[in-house]
């Protein structure tokens, strides 16, 4: 008699979730394979979620990156630089899942007896395949595996004969142009994350917690079919509007206090990003005139964006207006980085620009994007000025898609 575990391992198939067709996803195989080729790379060997949604499609609510040593992480995607095919490996327990959320074509589940590490396994399969000769490339700088999880994969890997290189940029190098469907979702994104502000300031008033605010943002952008942001999203009142990465607490906000907000709207797994500073009540004249210097970069910005923006011209151009106007010793963190897919704990992306980087000559190519933070502390202790936007660079124009706006909001 057939057991239950067996009928729906036979015959469960959900329908495909997946963000692209598979023209997408074929173009980012041959692209990847193409830089493999060039760096003269046979296997590459990706556990990163990032790589492995970018490569197939692959999403899900546990990746083991703090698991029990008894339940290590070695689930992941195979690329062989000759064949058209990826391989897919995971464990019985997202067996059915590997069906409607990835496009793989070649998916080989672990033994139920070796469920939990599958490394043995993987390295059988590939040898069966002819898969285990010359350079293997890894995610070294992907926090998952853990260190001592991928040590075991390189000895694995080198004692079937490969040669093993760090190749962590690899994919994150393709990642950095976008293509039409990726700008698409992160233009719905910034809509999202537009939704999540407005709760935020719907919310706001004497006596609401931190928690509540957040509770309310996460609310109304799921309704817009928001996911969960990479980041848990930070809502900082009174004295804890001084840092920007606090935690929402059950703190009470009150009157004459500022509160920052820092929301990603998130369309299949792409982020937006969008940060504002609001006030419970009337803030000081002094406070009110200095956020609005902050804030007023944007205008700077704007006078500038278009495709092809260099990073130095555009570093150059909003330093010297911070100093111009006075507030530059003031500075917290002015910069941005790359967005794009994100996964938890973090939607910051590989590229990242800082206000030294006046020589860069780097572009913000059109299917590039990027943040730009601008964040100074303002008088009287009231808190950093919280001003974050998304710039996006299409093919004939550069665009800051959030539609919030760019000042200090007071709340009456």
């Amino acid at each position: 008699m057939t057991n239950n575990r067996d009928l729906v391992f036979a015959n469960c198939y959900p329908d495909k979730e997946l963000a692209f067709n598979d023209a997408e996803y074929k173009s980012r195989l041959n692209a990847i394979r193409k830089n493999m080729a060039q760096q003269d790379i046979q296997l590459l060997w990706l556990m990163s979620p990032e790589s492995m949604f970018y490569v197939s499609g692959y999403t899900c609510e546990w990746y083991q990156a703090q698991s029990p040593k008894q339940w290590p992480a070695t689930s992941g995607i195979a690329i062989h630089v000759d064949v058209d095919e990826f391989i897919l490996f995971d464990t019985p327990s997202e067996a059915v899942m590997c069906r409607f959320v990835t496009c793989a074509q070649d998916i080989r589940i672990f033994p139920m007896n070796s469920r939990r590490d599958g490394i043995q396994f993987i390295m059988d399969e590939l040898d069966s395949s002819n898969w285990l000769c010359g350079k293997t490339g890894m995610e070294m700088h992907s926090y998952r595996p853990n260190p001592v999880i991928s040590k075991r994969f390189e000895s694995a890997f080198q004692t079937r004969g490969m040669e093993v290189v760090d190749s962590s940029d690899l994919i994150r190098d393709i990642r950095w142009i976008k293509s039409d469907a990726e700008i698409a979702y992160i233009e719905k994104a910034a809509k999202i994350a537009d939704i999540g502000l407005t709760a935020a300031k719907n919310t706001l008033q004497p006596g609401v917690t931190e928690l509540e605010v957040y509770g309310e943002i996460i609310n109304a952008m799921s309704k817009a079919g928001g996911e969960n942001p990479s980041i848990t999203l930070p809502v900082l009142s009174g004295p804890k509007a001084n840092t920007g990465h606090s935690l929402s607490s059950r703190r009470v906000i009150q009157n004459n206090e500022q509160v920052n907000v820092d929301v990603c709207g998130v369309y299949n797994r792409y982020h937006a990003n969008g940060a504002r500073s609001f006030y419970i009540g009337q803030p000081a004249d002094e406070v009110l005139s200095y956020h609005e210097k902050s804030s007023n970069v944007f205008k700077v910005i704007e006078s500038i964006l278009k495709p092809g923006l260099t990073v130095s011209e555009l570093v150059t151009t909003t330093k010297s207006y911070y100093e111009d106007i006075g507030i530059w010793p003031d500075a917290g963190w002015v910069g941005g980085y790359e967005l794009g897919i994100g996964f938890p704990p973090d939607w910051v992306g590989n590229f990242v620009y800082e206000m030294t980087d006046t020589n860069s000559d780097r572009t913000f190519e059109a299917g590039t994007v990027v943040n730009f933070e601008s964040q100074f502390f303002s008088p009287e202790l009231s808190g950093i000025t919280y001003y974050i936007d998304t710039l996006l660079f299409k093919e004939d124009e550069a665009i800051l898609p959030l539609q919030t706006p760019r000042r200090l909001v007071c709340i009456e």
